[in-house]
């Protein structure tokens, strides 16, 4: 697989880092999780050969602008209307995890023509009823990750062998250590490429911003992956098990539920060939009703 096209997309906050493969129409547009970067899904795009594909940093991630914290998430949302209107993007497939979920989904309430369906890939929806109310309490686990490594070959080695991250393609792996370190600022070494402060607040902000409003509006076809689900003993920062409300799928005018419980939250780093699988269902679906 070639190297993407790299190219910046300016906003009215900074500027998004943008990875371009070229191919033939449906445009495939990736989101990505909190905490990750655009090159995570180098493997899913291998797995797509000859589509057009394009992938991003949001704002806070890899080689994109990093406002100061706190993150409001309608911003993800907007980063992805940056996206479509800097490329003039019509009627693609979007695939978006965890949080990219959520912001695909506010795009395609706000950019219909841009979209011709969504996957929505474990997203961070919850139960409606839980904006506004739930909160973390204290700061974030992530607040406190490790944020110095001499190499990202000393970073993959540290994760190959610790859950969740053996539970993962190793090829995927490598890619997320590899373009998720950048030179500190120090001289030595590298720092990460979202810092734990903001990835802290973006997980600390997941329940303040409602999307139903942008779910009703949404009139294309969308899949839902739901991992396993949470016991009933879970506590919030449960990363394995899934965040996404269980009705998901129903709220949407035409969704589709299909839930993995052989699967944690991290779908698209365990399974990039299921992901591109569903993506190619998706866009095949599409141009049958052309």
């Amino acid at each position: 697989m070639s190297e993407p096209r790299m190219f910046r997309v300016p906003t009215a906050d900074g500027e998004l880092a943008v990875y371009e493969w070229s191919g033939t129409e449906p445009t495939v547009l990736l989101a990505h999780a909190t905490g990750f970067h655009g090159r995570v899904w180098d493997q899913v795009v291998r797995r797509l050969p000859g589509m057009r594909a394009i992938a991003f940093d949001f704002r806070g991630h890899g080689r994109s602008s990093k406002p100061a914290p706190p993150y409001d998430w309608r911003w993800f949302g907007e980063d992805v209307i940056a996206i479509v209107d800097a490329l003039g993007l019509q009627q693609c497939i979007a695939a978006g995890h965890s949080k990219g979920g959520h912001a695909i989904t506010y795009a395609a309430a706000h950019r219909p023509d841009a979209f011709a369906a969504l996957l929505l890939i474990d997203p961070v929806i919850l139960p409606e009823a839980a904006y506004g109310r739930e909160r973390f309490a204290g700061e974030h686990f992530a607040a406190r990750r490790r944020n110095e490594w001499a190499s990202p070959e000393e970073m993959f080695e540290r994760f190959a062998s610790r859950e969740p991250f053996s539970r993962w393609d190793r090829a995927v792996l490598w890619d997320y250590c590899r373009y998720g370190l950048l030179p500190s600022p120090s001289g030595h070494g590298y720092v990460l490429a979202c810092p734990p402060a903001v990835e802290a607040s973006i997980y600390a902000g997941s329940w303040g911003r409602n999307i139903y409003p942008e779910i009703a509006r949404v009139r294309i076809p969308v899949k839902v992956l739901r991992a396993r689900p949470r016991g009933a003993d879970a506590v919030g920062t449960d990363m394995s098990a899934s965040p996404t409300a269980p009705d998901l799928a129903r709220r949407f005018a035409l969704g589709e539920d299909t839930e993995l419980p052989e699967h944690t939250h991290f779908i698209p780093m365990e399974a990039p060939g299921l992901v591109a699988e569903e993506i190619r269902r998706l866009a095949a679906r599409c141009a049958v009703h052309e």
